[in-house]
């Protein structure tokens, strides 16, 4: 079953990476440019804590 939505985010997507004829940080250039002319607020969240497995064999 294909979902419709997926499909035509990846047409896009395929279709942006065309336009720069996949050059990675040309197209990531664009995106950022996108971003910053959207005028919408980008919240970073800082990175959580991974807490260690406890060991389940102990010497």
């Amino acid at each position: 079953m294909k979902d419709l939505i997926v499909e035509e985010v990846r047409q896009y997507r395929m279709e942006h990476t065309k336009k720069f004829k996949g050059d990675l940080a040309a197209i990531c250039d664009d995106l950022r440019t996108i971003q910053k002319d959207s005028g919408r607020k980008v919240v970073r969240l800082a990175p959580k804590k991974i807490e260690r497995a406890k060991t389940l064999i102990q010497d």
